[in-house]
């Protein structure tokens, strides 16, 4: 029995007032694979398009970007840094710049 068999059985075998549900499942996968198609067509520069994962799209990230991300993230929910720096010559001194 193929996939579409066998989800159509599953689907044959719920109760009625499943189906609205997995309706709406059906419509939110065929948007989110439009968007994928949609995304993977416009075209990109070379670079770009180097650290994104051919079959999702998805873009790649390397530890440190990852560690930026997570850390804006902290910074818009409100949490803070470990350190704040209240100038620019503060920052310099901590990361031991001098001019």
């Amino acid at each position: 029995m193929s996939d579409t068999e066998l989800l159509i059985e599953e689907i044959k075998s719920l109760p009625a007032d499943y189906t609205a549900e997995v309706l709406d499942f059906v419509g939110y996968l065929k948007e989110k694979a439009a968007r994928r198609t949609a995304a993977l067509e416009v075209e990109e520069c070379p670079l770009c398009a180097k650290y994104r994962d051919p079959k999702t799209g998805e873009p790649l990230y390397n530890a440190e970007t990852i560690a930026a991300i997570k850390e804006g993230d902290a910074m818009f929910k409100g949490e803070k840094p470990a350190k704040w720096h209240h100038s620019l010559d503060d920052l310099d001194k901590m990361l031991g710049i001098s001019y």
